[in-house]
């Protein structure tokens, strides 16, 4: 059985006339997918600009394709006229078949008519809105005559290449068309695949830390995956979807992605703080691209004016661009680190988009992947991530140093308060120290002196005779002062050095000997440091040299008292030397609780306290310090 393909030259109409164009400059040469039985019919093509219907066409108006020289694009002023084609399939077989008619790439719409022999025009089913294919039933021994009724996709790069395609070699023919560039579609694919992880890494971003400016890069990773997508799926399909994509929703999702990646800038530079004038520049261009982009909808949608369509197209793009070159030249003048990466990422779209429309505009057939205008856009949007995601990097390292930073700020700053506040809280006590000792010394101090006086008086006035209770007034009131003298000492903050208690103690220790019998000697080192010692520690180590030198007056029966105050290296040590009769470690008694509350007042104050035999008693008071 022999199967009916035909392929069928195109005519187009040439004419001056109102409803017809010059066609000199339109189409390709037409591919042509063969049977074994010849060709021997004529296709016949019409353009119309009045909107006749297919019936009213002059049959003069018909003209022969094959006499006319195509080009591979049809011109622009095509683009909202409507074509006619009028083409004869013969089917000489026994039975009915059936073939598919390709009219080119790419049409929003096709209309099919099949002229019956009463002149009458019978219109198909449309099933080509899916891929573009409409499948064309020929009856047996049947001559039919079909008018095709084309309008283009309002995009510039449409061709007329119609094909008659039978029905057993289609599937083989889309294989084969749609895939005709194998490594453009595993490297557009790829790509997909990339920009579906920045998505996810993005979202995963803002998910965590409502940083608006991974929002935007999210939404501009997914305009621009739905661009390389369709552009990749569709690069060769046909269709309704097809039509649209590449007619609309291609420039929409690059002007969208376009306003996305502004503000996505606007925020990831902190452009409002760091660089007032550059935000306002970049708000204004957001605006004017969407005012651009509802303009474009609006001639798309609601006009027929491609001219006005293409110049709204080609004011974006010009605007994208010089936003591009902008965003470079401001990224060198600034000579900020972060900035640089974002401009050097946009310099590499720039490029390639440049490369990519070069080759475009000079209708650089392909013949290879390097040779796709597709492929270099796409590598500059990969360029342009990888920087994103260097700078990214940067940037996160630097927010990660900053926040330690702030971290240990915050820390310092909480230690300081709380030093600030034990400062305030010794500062408030030394104070009230301070004033306690200031009013026992003026108001108890004199009250006790006072005592002293009255009872010295009174022995004076009884002269020879004594009385013991005016004898321990006294005596008591002696002791009392001195004590309370020892208090005031102590609390008193001016008081706070090791150099003031040395001589504190020297003073004692020289008058407390006095009149006794004992010979006391104060021998201090000169290279003894000038350190701090606070008013506990001076108390209790001068109660324990106190209760030191009274046990020497009361039990050691010596003769003889030598306090030395030396440094070897970094110890401090005080020696209370007599010579007495020493201390008899197995009887105790006499000394009391006085012992334990020696070690006790140094073991408190952080001072080691030793006591033995040596020629009489020695005690030992040592403590380390820092050089």
């Amino acid at each position: 059985m022999r199967k009916v393909i035909n392929i069928l030259l195109f005519i187009l109409c040439f004419n001056f006339s109102n409803g017809q164009l010059n066609i000199d400059s339109l189409g390709t040469t037409l591919p042509i997918i063969k049977d074994n039985s010849p060709i021997g019919n004529t296709t016949f093509v019409f353009i119309d600009s009045n909107n006749l219907s297919a019936e009213k066409i002059p049959a003069n108006q018909w003209v022969a394709y094959n006499s006319l020289k195509l080009k591979r694009f049809i011109p622009p002023e095509f683009i909202n006229k409507t074509i006619f084609l009028k083409f004869t399939l013969n089917n000489s077989a026994e039975i009915a078949d059936t073939v598919y008619f390709y009219p080119g790439n790419s049409f929003r719409s096709i209309a099919m008519y099949k002229i019956l022999p009463t002149q009458q025009l019978q219109q198909l089913k449309d099933e080509s809105k899916a891929d573009g294919f409409q499948p064309l039933k020929v009856l047996s021994k049947e001559s039919a005559t079909y008018i095709a009724v084309l309008h283009f996709t309002k995009r510039k790069f449409n061709s007329l290449s119609p094909e008659i395609i039978p029905k057993k070699y289609l599937n083989k023919y889309q294989k084969e068309y749609y895939t005709g560039s194998y490594n453009e579609l595993i490297f557009g694919y790829i790509l997909c695949g990339l920009l579906v992880m920045m998505i996810f890494f993005n979202a995963a971003n803002y998910s965590l830390g409502r940083k608006k400016e991974f929002l935007y890069n999210c939404l501009y990773a997914i305009c621009m995956f739905w661009l390389i997508f369709f552009n990749t799926y569709i690069d060769r399909r046909s269709g309704v979807f097809a039509s649209f994509f590449m007619g609309y929703l291609a420039f929409a999702l690059l002007i969208i992605g376009t306003i996305f990646y502004i503000a996505f800038t606007r925020k990831f530079l902190d452009t409002k703080t760091n660089y007032p004038l550059l935000n306002k520049i970049f708000y204004y261009q957001e605006k004017i691209l969407l005012a651009l982009f509802i303009c474009y909808s609006i001639v798309y949608f609601f006009t027929d004016n491609f001219q006005l369509q293409s110049t709204v197209e080609n004011g974006s793009k010009i605007l994208m661009l010089g936003i591009g070159i902008m965003y470079i030249l401001v990224g060198i003048k600034q000579k900020n680190r972060l900035f640089n990466y974002l401009a050097i990422g946009n310099a590499i779209l720039i490029l390639f988009s440049i490369i990519s429309f070069l080759l475009i505009i000079v209708t650089v057939r392909r013949s290879g992947i390097f040779t796709s205008a597709l492929l270099y856009y796409e590598v500059g949007i990969v360029g342009e991530l990888i920087f994103f995601l260097l700078g990214l990097t940067y940037k996160n390292r630097k927010e990660l140093i900053e926040r330690i930073k702030e971290q240990e700020a915050l820390k310092l700053a909480a230690e300081k308060q709380i030093f600030e506040t034990k400062i305030a809280i010794l500062n408030a006590q030394q104070e009230e120290r301070n004033r306690i000792s200031t009013d026992m010394h003026d108001d108890l101090g004199a009250g006790v002196t006072a005592i002293r006086l009255f009872s010295e008086l009174a022995k004076r006035r009884l002269g020879k005779e004594t009385i013991p209770e005016i004898e321990k007034i006294s005596s008591s009131a002696n002791e009392l002062l001195n004590n309370m003298n020892a208090i005031i000492w102590t609390m008193n903050s001016s008081n706070d050095s090791f150099g003031n208690m040395v001589a504190y103690i020297r003073s004692y220790a020289i008058e407390y000997f006095e009149n006794t019998g004992i010979n006391c000697t104060v021998n201090i080192a000169a290279d003894l440091p000038d350190i701090a010692v606070n008013g506990a520690i001076r108390r209790n180590v001068f109660l324990v040299v106190k209760e030191a030198l009274n046990n020497v007056l009361k039990h050691s029966k010596a003769t003889e008292v030598i306090l030395v105050l030396k440094k070897e290296h970094t110890v401090i040590s005080l020696l209370i030397q007599d010579n007495g009769t020493g201390i008899d470690f197995e009887n105790l008694r006499r000394f009391g609780n006085g012992l334990k509350n020696m070690k006790a007042r140094m073991n408190k104050s952080g001072i080691d306290f030793f006591i033995e035999n040596k020629n009489g008693t020695l005690i030992t008071l040592q403590r380390a310090i820092n050089n």
